[in-house]
C-alpha cells in the first residue's frame, strides 16, 4: 500500500468509527471467502459494517476517533455499527455458528475498550425494535384486557336475554 492509500483508509475508518457506538474486533483465521461473504451479508442486513484492515491502520484510526488505545495482533476483522447492539449481535451469532474459525476478541463500546464478556453481554440485549415491541405490548395489555372483559360481558348479557 502506498502512503496515500494508507492515509485514505485511516481517514475512512476514523470517520466511520466517530459515527459508530460499537466496534467489535474478531479473529477470522480459517474462514473461507464464502463464509466471509455470509458474515458481510448478515452484517449488511443488520446495519453493521465489516472490514478487514491492517492492525496498525485501525489502531491509528481508533486513536484519531478519540476512542482510546486498542491493542491488536493477529488476523482481525472489524465490525461496527451506529448502535451498540447490532455489531455485537452479528459477531456473537456468527461466532456461535463458526466456533472453530471465528472468535470475538474485544471491542470498543461507547468509547470504552470492551472485553469479550462485555461484547457478549451487549449481544444478549434486545434490539431497539424488540424493545419498542415490548413497550407497545405493555401499553396495549390494559386495552386488550378491557376489550376481552367487555366481550365476555356482552356474551353473558346475550345468554341471559335468551
Amino acid at each position: 500500500m502506498t502512503k496515500q492509500q494508507k492515509s485514505e483508509v485511516i481517514d475512512f475508518l476514523t470517520s466511520e468509527f466517530k459515527e459508530s457506538q460499537a466496534i467489535v474486533v474478531c479473529d477470522y483465521k480459517g474462514l473461507s471467502h464464502k463464509e466471509l461473504e455470509t458474515l458481510r451479508n448478515d452484517a449488511r442486513e443488520n446495519g453493521t459494517k465489516v472490514q478487514v484492515a491492517k492492525n496498525t491502520l485501525v489502531t491509528v484510526a481508533v486513536k484519531n476517533a478519540e476512542l482510546g488505545d486498542i491493542e491488536l495482533s493477529g488476523t482481525n476483522i472489524f465490525l461496527w455499527s451506529e448502535d451498540q447492539i447490532s455489531a455485537c449481535k452479528v459477531a456473537d451469532t456468527f461466532a456461535t455458528s463458526m466456533k472453530d474459525k471465528f472468535e470475538i476478541k474485544s471491542g470498543v463500546i461507547e468509547g470504552k475498550i470492551a472485553d469479550l464478556a462485555t461484547v457478549n453481554a451487549f449481544a444478549k440485549l434486545p434490539s431497539r425494535d424488540e424493545l419498542l415491541g415490548m413497550l407497545a405490548a405493555t401499553w396495549m395489555a390494559p386495552l386488550t384486557n378491557f376489550t376481552v372483559g367487555l366481550d365476555a360481558l356482552r356474551k353473558k348479557k346475550e345468554e341471559e336475554a335468551a
